[in-house]
């Protein structure tokens, strides 16, 4: 900040310097620390561990060996042995995240069920695979009583080996499923969970089109609110009410006509789908009457959404491309996940070779390289956040340039694109400061859940009371900063101030606005989440037509939670830039009507749509308020007036 003056004047798009420099370097470094890991990793051997497999003795398939001190089957040369199999494959030990099994490197994989020891021999002696230790020879397998340790547990299930990874997976994956029942605890009786199971894999298709028909839905609904943004409004409320009606009104239906047509000797999985149509039901009562609630509450403020609405879908109709801004930060966020989850595998196998109690090889970091794993978690959280603030930037910057550039027909050829260009140029270390705000805000939240998960059931009822209390408000700050981050940097996009200026002055911006936040960010959020519902309820009732159909032989309980919840997220990624385009506009707004009162030198930059809305809120809010003066004095200002 200037010390020269108390008050900076804002000069939107005049000006650009380089912002928050110190901290791009910072996160360069840190970068860099990222980058050593993975090579680290690479260079101790493990990317050759981790993709040719290695057996119980520190040997690498498929290559020469080095002896390790202490190991009697280390150092040998297995360079015809490509394959890691598991004599046990299904002892998986939960805790430590690794199948508790003797590994050896063999020649090829059991193509088929071996269901003795002289099957397992006559394996070896035809294809020259050995599946024991290899101190024993298979001559050996069914005279030596060592076999019994050192041969695989029979029947040795059918296996292939996995692509890349040169592991060999049992073809047959059920021995799995009582593993995965340890994990979710509230499943009782385990054929519940494999019912669930054949579920999903029998309604497969089902559930791809259901996803890509929310898509194609969230898709549509943008398009809607660029074209018809003025009756959108209305048409979404009614949507939904006929939605809400109409979906709970079928559920009622099927369950009615499934329990009429129930006999006494139906299947296990006719009598689950009928109950949980029932809950289905129950639910869908429940939550239609809420919402009914809310947009009665709500219905006198619906209105002064409508010209909000059209000024964003006007931005859409001039910046086609921030559609797209969902799939490319996707895009960004799949190859980090993807870089991230790789080097993490590298780290599990990264390492010297040290013998454990069991007399096998482990692969440990020693030193002040072992925290390695800490470092690795904070990039997740940092980039990630990074990444996604470099979107909220983007947006920021685009939607700043339409805001003020008062001749529409001289706006950039891609705005889209130059606010890429500024971004790159000129505002990575602010972005790289907003994001690693929210990390040290998220760090400490993951660690009181973790904590909070690991004693469950251990701790007393004030510990437990504390302990949610602290997440609780550790959540709530950092929404509360995502919020004042996205503001700062859209004033950074405004007037290429520093992260801490921009939230500054956008802080009190928005407090001499609280008000009008107030009205206009949750009257939008509503109607997006509206749009959300719709999204959900339109998917989720195509989805009960079709797996209806299917009822007698696949339980859809699960399919038809997995096809919602993807349908929720679709339209979230979708719609929130929407709501990043309104939020954007309003502190425009805002700015444009504390700085200029439309006398000649300075005039507005909104155009008469959004300055009709203004008139109408004041207007609305005026007679809601009637009797207190408070709203009509924070209002006033909104005509134009400028502040000394």
């Amino acid at each position: 900040s200037s010390p020269k003056s108390s008050k900076r004047e804002w000069k939107p798009l005049e000006e650009h310097s380089c912002t928050d420099v110190p901290w791009l370097l910072l996160f360069i470094i840190f970068c860099i620390g990222m980058g050593f890991i993975c090579g680290y990793s690479i260079a101790t051997g493990a990317a050759a561990r981790l993709l040719s497999g290695y057996d119980s003795y520190g040997n690498i398939c498929g290559q020469k060996n080095a002896k390790v001190e202490g190991i009697v089957n280390s150092g040998l040369d297995l360079t015809h042995k490509k394959y890691v199999f598991f004599l046990d494959p299904c002892n998986v030990d939960l805790v430590h995240r690794k199948i508790k099994s003797l590994a050896l490197c063999v020649t090829a994989c059991p193509r088929q069920e071996l269901k003795t020891l002289a099957d397992v021999q006559k394996f070896a002696e035809t294809n020259g695979s050995t599946l024991c230790s290899y101190e024993l020879q298979p001559s050996e397998y069914t005279t030596d009583p060592r076999a019994a340790k050192l041969c695989p547990k029979y029947p040795v299930p059918e296996s292939a080996p996995i692509p890349f990874f040169h592991r060999c997976a049992p073809v047959n994956i059920s021995c799995y499923a009582k593993f995965a029942e340890a994990l979710i605890t509230f499943v009782s009786d385990s054929s519940v969970l494999h019912r669930l199971i054949s579920g999903v894999m029998t309604s497969k298709e089902i559930i791809m089109g259901l996803c890509l028909l929310s898509l194609v839905l969230s898709m549509i609904l943008m398009v809607i609110i660029r074209y018809i943004s003025r009756v959108l409004v209305w048409i979404l409320t009614i949507l939904v009410i006929l939605g809400s009606l109409g979906g709970t009104g079928v559920l009622w239906w099927l369950y009615a006509k499934q329990r009429a047509s129930a006999s006494a000797d139906e299947t296990q999985i006719a009598k689950d789908n009928l109950q949980a149509l029932l809950i289905y039901a129950i639910s869908a009562t429940v939550f239609t009457v809420i919402l009914f609630l809310i947009m009665l509450i709500m219905r006198k403020r619906v209105a002064l959404t409508i010209a909000l609405f059209h000024v964003a879908g006007k931005v859409f109709i001039h910046l086609p491309l921030l559609v797209f801004q969902p799939f490319w930060t996707f895009f960004a966020l799949i190859l980090f996940w993807a870089y991230w989850i790789t080097v993490l595998l590298f780290l599990g196998t990264t390492g010297n070779p040290v013998p454990n109690e069991e007399g096998f090889v482990e692969f440990r970091v020693v030193g002040p390289l072992k925290y390695m794993w800490w470092y690795h978690v904070v990039g997740l959280i940092w980039i990630s956040e990074f990444i996604l603030a470099c979107q909220q930037m983007t947006v920021a910057g685009a939607v700043v340039t339409y805001y003020f550039t008062r001749e529409k027909r001289n706006l950039p050829f891609t705005p889209i694109l130059a606010s890429v260009n500024r971004l790159i140029c000129y505002h990575l270390g602010t972005v790289a400061k907003g994001s690693f705000i929210i990390t040290l805000v998220k760090i400490p939240r993951m660690i009181l859940m973790y904590i909070h998960t690991q004693l469950k059931g251990k701790e007393n009822a004030c510990a437990r009371c504390m302990l949610k209390a602290c997440i609780c408000c550790l959540w709530c700050l950092e929404k509360c900063l995502t919020y004042l981050n996205q503001n700062a940097y859209t004033a950074t996009a405004i007037n290429s101030t520093n992260f801490c200026t921009s939230a500054k002055d956008a802080f009190v911006i928005l407090v001499e606005n609280a008000l009008r936040v107030a009205a206009i960010n949750t009257v939008g959020d509503f109607m997006l989440f509206l749009g959300k519902v719709l999204i959900v309820c339109s998917t989720g009732l195509a989805g009960i037509m079709l797996l209806n159909y299917q009822r007698d032989y696949t339980i859809w309980v699960l399919p038809l939670i997995i096809v919602c919840l993807f349908a929720f997220l679709v339209a979230h990624c979708f719609l929130s830039i929407y709501e990043m385009v309104v939020d954007v506009l309003f502190l425009c707004f805002a700015i444009d009507t504390k700085y200029n009162d439309g006398s000649p030198g300075r005039e507005f930059y909104m155009d008469k749509v959004l300055m009709e809305f203004v008139e109408n809120s004041r207007k609305s809010m005026k007679e809601a308020g009637r009797g207190g003066g408070a709203e009509g004095r924070e209002l006033k200002p909104m005509v134009g007036a400028d502040e000394e």
